[in-house]
This record gives C-alpha cells, sequence and structure tokens, in this order.
C-alpha cells in the first residue's frame, strides 16, 4: 500500500451505515452559526453514490415547498454526523438522475419489501447449498 492509500484510509469513518442508491435516508448535519452550532436534518432520496475511500460522496434529492434541492454529502466527512435509512428503494440503476424531470408520486421510488443479506452472502449461500 502506497502513502497516499494511508492517509486515504486513515480518514475514513470506521461506523457508516449501509445505504443504497434509492433508499430514502435522514441525514444529520452540522451547521456552524456564528459561534453557535447545531445539528439539521435532511431528509430525501438517495440519487446518486460517487468515489471511493475518503472521496466517497453520495446526493439526496427532497422536494421542498414545490422546488427540488439536491445535496452532495461526502460520507466520510466530520459534518455528517449520522445517517438513518428511513426507508429502502428498489432500484435499478445506478444513478436516478431521471427523477429530475419527473413530478408527483412519479418521482417517488418504489419500495423494497424484502430485504436480502446482499450479493456476496446470497452467492455463498447458494454455493454452499450446490456442495450439500
Amino acid at each position: 500500500m502506497n502513502r497516499l492509500a494511508r492517509i486515504q484510509q486513515s480518514f475514513t469513518k470506521a461506523t457508516m451505515p449501509k445505504f443504497e442508491v434509492g433508499d430514502t435516508v435522514r441525514v444529520h448535519v452540522k451547521v456552524v452559526e456564528g459561534e453557535k452550532e447545531r445539528i439539521q436534518v435532511y431528509e430525501g432520496a438517495v440519487i446518486a453514490r460517487k468515489g471511493t475511500l475518503n472521496t466517497e460522496t453520495f446526493t439526496v434529492r427532497k422536494v421542498s415547498y414545490g422546488v427540488g434541492v439536491e445535496r452532495i454529502f461526502p460520507v466520510h466527512s466530520p459534518i455528517v454526523t449520522k445517517v438513518d435509512v428511513v426507508r429502502q428503494g428498489r432500484v435499478r440503476r445506478a444513478k436516478l438522475y431521471y427523477l429530475r424531470s419527473k413530478k408527483g408520486k412519479f418521482a417517488k421510488v418504489e419500495e423494497r419489501e424484502f430485504v436480502g443479506e446482499g450479493k456476496a452472502a446470497a452467492a455463498a449461500k447458494a454455493a454452499e447449498s450446490a456442495k450439500a
């Protein structure tokens, strides 16, 4: 591992919740106003994830008073204190930029009913059952 990779690894958060594109999340953000510091909650749908290690970001979109608002958050930033997954969405795309042109209930993401263990765990389970 080279020096740059070690530095990037040192800046990553150890505890980050698992969320994917399409999930509705509640992001708790530290806001500094003058000398005061408070937590502001931003809730919306995750429409994109980019980057790796400490450069990873995710874009959250919400509709506020009839206007679509998007905000990009660094995953491992100290200003993001907590990310709660409100509901999990069922999508077949890596980027949900098409939601920008949709309005009303057509801009909603369908909810996932069954939550599996993930692709790696499912593949391991299938390999185990094939051996037996």
